[in-house]
């Protein structure tokens, strides 16, 4: 384990000080004693001069990266990915100072502490000032209990305000280091930072991630993780710390072998933890929800018959567009003549069968046509027996405009939109791709405006998009050809006119190899073929409130990620649509196999004065719900009200709280301020508040579905709920302060 020697620091040479970072409040004057913080103080002046060192030597290396040039393809890789982690480490050194340091530790071999960071440190001399968090060395730090210290005597973590170390807590292991003096107050004083004041964004929680949700973060990459919990286990902190734990420690995850792809419920979601990744060192992370990794995903709107969403939800949907697109992939059965200038060539109904069986498994539709097309030239030039130069039969043969309108009308090129779209104003044509709807489902699902996409709608689009690839794929591949012909041609000139100008025979060697004469080829004219960052495939999937997901929309997913590695995180009662299966059974089905399951049991957001109000609600629905235990208490009761006193109840609460995110769920005619959020129910997933205000929830629905947004929507706060209604039952408490 690295830890900090002083014992190897020159002392004859005594760097200045710098200014204390404890800010301790009066209430804390006992935590300023110099026995308990000196040492800490000089370590900082440490980290200090060397975060200072390595901003400067960051820079010059990040510059040195930027000026090389690679001319190979893993050149090039190399130099993007060194500059990538440069300018990630390079942001962590300017966001943070010395509140790099999220805590130390003592173990039980050393004296000396060791201190945890959001990034590795070194001082000049080599001494190991930070060591990373996300190191096996840091692992006691996050995963030490009383019951498994994990050879820690002490531990310390530090709670940083703009800079300053506004409080910290100690926990001892060891009974013996009752005399040390340590600031023993350390449940106290976690359990208080849960409640802190949130904002408009997500802060990691590195300082005080507890050891059940460590243990899940480190948890090995292979195969599906399902992290199970209720509201406020921290499963959202979860997946966000163990994606940069992944991308730090996993070398199968890196930037440059695919990375990890990071799907939020909801854009307000992705909004709300835009930060953490960056704060954690990672900011090459793809983000993204469900809606985007489609095109027509940006105007889609909500299914409103549950009949067509639940039809289109289903895994023989899928099927089907594989069978639309089979339609489009019909090799002409009666033998043709090709005419050349030269000789009149056969073609076969086995021809075709054999050309349109060319391409590799998985290429997509639009893109194999050019494989056809190539193996159907061959087959045609090989029947050629004449004294014609192959070359010019082939060139024949690919000018020959017949042969490829009978090719595009055979292996017809296709847009994914229209696929779908005639699914839904074709009948003859969706009862021919499923056969197994009957007649009136048939009838269910053709739409007047078939492109006025649904959120159903999308999976299915996006299963046609990666089984046709792009439609102008054949177009451009032609027009790279003809570009590329064009300038070798060009170069070829050039290197004629060089060779005749020397008489070097060496040189003209060289000149004349083909790996020499194409990297002469200047490729910069050429038309871009731009990819789809969200398409993937990708080395690690990480899905947040994967308990809503369809089986369609897991499809998503899974073609996204071959390799089936992917942490999945959810509460079963927390689905909308209702989830009376196991995961294991869910998961099974929609074709994810090693499963690995993890519970997250305890409540760190929602005081217990709100779950005991919640914990009904759900259960009324969902009996066997997975309700978590609240380990604290705000001390402030739900209180009820009247709706018409939601400005006033608002107004007092910003007058009285300088801090603090508040937000009202169920009035959309409420218009959101920059500490006041206004949110329906279902957007409300994932994010949390220090005030919540629930507007007539028995309007939010009924049934399973109207349940979850209650429950959910109750559990977002971390301090104070109120509950208003238009017509306020009398049994309901007067209460409406705020």
């Amino acid at each position: 384990m690295a830890r900090c020697n002083r014992e190897s620091f020159d002392r004859s040479f005594v760097k200045p000080v710098q200014p204390s970072v404890f800010d301790l409040p009066e209430r804390l004057a006992r935590k300023r004693d110099p026995e308990l913080i000196s040492v800490d103080q000089q370590h900082f002046s440490e980290i200090h001069s060397s975060i200072e060192t390595s901003r400067a030597e960051t820079i010059e290396r990040l510059n040195t990266a930027q000026r090389s040039s690679g001319r190979m393809g893993q050149e090039v890789m190399e130099r993007d990915f060194e500059i990538h982690r440069l300018n990630g480490r390079l942001g962590s050194l300017r966001r943070y100072g010395v509140d790099l340091c999220l805590g130390r530790m003592v173990t039980a071999d050393s004296d000396e502490p060791v201190y945890i960071g959001r990034l590795g440190l070194l001082a000049s001399s080599g001494v190991q000032l930070l060591v990373d968090w996300r190191s096996p060395a840091a692992e006691p730090f996050f995963g030490a209990t009383h019951a498994n210290p994990m050879g820690l005597t002490s531990r310390r973590r530090y709670r940083w305000t703009n800079g300053l170390i506004t409080d910290y807590w100690d926990e001892v292991f060891d009974p013996t280091g009752l005399d040390t003096g340590a600031a023993l107050d350390d449940q106290s004083a976690f359990i208080a930072s849960l409640g802190t004041e949130r904002s408009a964004r997500m802060r990691d929680v590195l300082g005080t991630i507890q050891a059940d949700q460590d243990a899940i973060i480190r948890a090995d990459a292979r195969g599906a993780l399902v992290v199970d919990g209720g509201p406020g286990t921290g499963k959202t902190v979860v997946a966000l710390h163990r994606t940069a734990y992944l991308l730090y420690t996993d070398s199968r995850l890196g930037h440059n072998r695919g990375g990890v792809l990071f799907v939020g419920p909801h854009e307000p979601y992705l909004a709300y933890v835009s930060d953490v990744l960056p704060s954690l060192g990672e900011d090459g992370v793809q983000t993204c929800t469900l809606e985007d990794l489609v095109t027509e995903g940006a105007n889609v709107v909500d299914e409103t018959e549950p009949a067509v969403a639940q039809l289109k939800s289903s895994l023989d949907m899928i099927d089907a567009i594989d069978a639309a697109i089979a339609f489009y992939e019909q090799p002409p059965t009666r033998n043709m003549t090709v005419e050349t200038e030269w000789a009149d060539l056969p073609l076969t109904p086995d021809d075709w069968c054999e050309a349109f069986e060319a391409p590799d498994p998985g290429t997509p539709h639009n893109e194999a046509r050019e494989q056809i097309w190539d193996l159907l030239v061959t087959i045609l030039v090989e029947r050629y027996d004449g004294d014609e130069p192959t070359d010019r039969i082939r060139q024949s043969l690919q000018d020959n405009e017949s042969l490829r309108t009978l090719l595009e009308n055979s292996w017809t090129i296709i847009d994914a939109a229209d696929v779908v779209a005639d699914l839904w104003s074709v009948p003859a044509y969706l009862r021919r791709c499923a056969p197994w709807l009957s007649a009136e489902q048939v009838r269910t699902l053709q739409r007047a405006d078939p492109t006025r996409w649904t959120r159903a709608d999308l999976p299915l689009l996006d299963a046609a998009r990666m089984r046709l690839g792009d439609p102008e794929h054949s177009r451009r591949m032609r027009r790279r050809t003809v570009a590329a012909a064009t300038e070798r041609a060009r170069m070829d000139r050039v290197v004629d006119e060089l060779m005749a100008a020397d008489d070097d025979e060496m040189m003209a060697a060289q000149f004349r190899q083909d790996g020499i004469r194409d990297a002469l080829v200047d490729r910069a004219g050429f038309e871009e073929i731009r990819n789809d960052p969200l398409a993937g495939p990708f080395a690690h999937i990480v899905v947040d409130e994967a308990q809503e997901l369809t089986d369609a929309q897991w499809q998503m997913v899974r073609r996204r990620c071959p390799s089936g590695s992917v942490t999945l995180v959810g509460d079963r009662a927390q689905s909308r649509r209702g989830f009376s299966e196991s995961w294991l059974e869910r998961l099974e089905r929609v074709g994810i196999e090693q499963v690995n399951i993890a519970t997250l049991g305890v409540n760190y957001r929602t005081p217990r004065e709100v779950m005991t109000v919640a914990e009904p609600v759900i259960r009324a629905a969902l009996p066997d719900a997975n309700v978590p235990v609240s380990i604290r208490s705000s001390g402030v009761p739900v209180e009820y009200g009247d709706s018409a006193d939601l400005s006033s109840i608002l107004t007092r609460w910003l007058d009285s709280n300088a801090g603090g995110i508040g937000c009202v769920i169920g009035d959309p005619a409420l218009p959101a301020s920059d500490r006041i959020r206004s949110l329906p129910p279902q957007s409300t997933k994932g994010l949390e508040f220090d005030l919540v205000v629930l507007i007539d929830p028995d309007s939010f629905g009924s049934g399973i579905a109207g349940a979850v947004d209650r429950y959910v929507a109750m559990t977002r706060t971390t301090g104070r709920l109120m509950i208003l209604t238009s017509q306020r039952p009398a049994e309901l408490s007067t209460s409406s302060t705020a």
